[in-house]
């Protein structure tokens, strides 16, 4: 695997955590969920 390789895989894998994240805040806009998050050594729920 060539360097060019490496750099067009690792573009397309943050393209696609990119996408699941815009439909994960999507999809909890509309089920008026919460998303957990971890901030400052604490969980955190947040409404979107």
């Amino acid at each position: 695997m060539t360097k060019q390789d490496k750099i067009q895989r690792k573009n397309k894998i943050i393209k696609g955590l990119e996408k699941a994240y815009d439909k994960m805040i999507e999809l909890k806009r509309k089920n008026n969920g919460e998303i957990v998050v971890i901030k400052d050594d604490k969980i955190v729920k947040i409404k979107p």
